[in-house]
């Protein structure tokens, strides 16, 4: 009998789409893993026969909803469902971002091999985060899809669809980075209300992040240093371009300068949010 390792194509970016497409997710969970011990193990080729398919939509349950942000009701977390639809939040990002790395992986060809490396490991590092959370959730009561949710990180995906350098950052470096800001305040006030468990998830979660927002600094830098452009200044007009006006803070400055943030780049940041 066929396992899940065996069901993943022998190419390298037909795997991917495999795993991209997939829209249960315990079994997109099961095909990236097997798709990171696979391509650890140097079982794929990388014959890059057909372009990508233009960005859609990934592979997804019909749950939760997706709403517009507006939206979306805000909780406390003093009573439990507030904990449980906080935890649900970060499962969903969590979700996405399983999806936004394999598309790096995917959409982007004729790059370095490190570069596959660094983000077929991060889908699985994400597919990871999701089973913890989807566990916890299952412990509460609940399943991934019980509360409605949003799409924003999956629309910055289609707008930089056709570029390496915009994807590494604006969504690795902004978005996925705003976890870095946020996720320190959120275990301070779970561990104020005594759910230990889901913070030991996100002390996980944000320790294994700063590595991943690292890898878009890289990358970043890397596709600069390829058409001799100054990643500071060139991720100041990317900011200026996609989202004057929408940041937001405090930054978590000590996680940004480990993840490969300069201090230039975080004296920008700063300025552009609004008052």
């Amino acid at each position: 009998m066929n396992t899940i390792a065996d069901s993943l194509d022998a190419n390298l970016f037909s795997a991917v789409g495999q795993c991209l497409d997939c829209t249960d997710p315990q079994e997109k969970i099961a095909l990236t893993t097997a798709l990171a011990s696979r391509f650890a193990s140097g079982q794929f080729d990388f014959a890059d026969s057909s372009s990508p398919s233009p960005i859609a939509n990934p592979g997804r349950p019909s749950r939760p909803l997706l709403v517009d942000p507006r939206h979306l009701p805000q909780r406390k977390l003093g009573s439990s469902e507030g904990r449980v639809a906080l935890i649900h939040a970060v499962a969903h990002i969590e979700f996405n971002a399983i999806n936004l790395a394999l598309d790096a992986v995917y959409r982007f060809r004729g790059l370095p091999l490190e570069y596959y490396f660094d983000w077929i490991g991060i889908a699985a590092d994400e597919a990871r985060h999701f089973s913890l959370l989807s566990a916890r959730l299952a412990e509460l009561g609940y399943a991934y899809g019980d509360f409605d949710a949003h799409d924003g990180l999956w629309e910055m995906a289609v707008k930089t669809a056709g570029s390496c350098l915009a994807r590494m950052a604006l969504v690795p470096r902004v978005l996925e980075a705003r976890g870095l800001d946020v996720t320190p305040g959120m275990i301070m006030r779970l561990r104020a209300v005594g759910d230990l468990q889901t913070v030991a998830i996100l002390e996980v979660i944000l320790d294994e992040e700063v590595a991943h927002v690292a890898a878009g600094s890289r990358w970043f830098a890397w596709c600069c240093a390829q058409i001799g452009s100054d990643p500071a200044n060139t991720f100041d007009e990317l900011l200026a371009l996609h989202l004057r006006g929408s940041l937001r803070g405090p930054f978590n400055t000590e996680a940004r300068l480990r993840a490969g943030f300069s201090e230039l780049e975080l004296e920008r940041i700063a300025a552009m949010v609004p008052a």
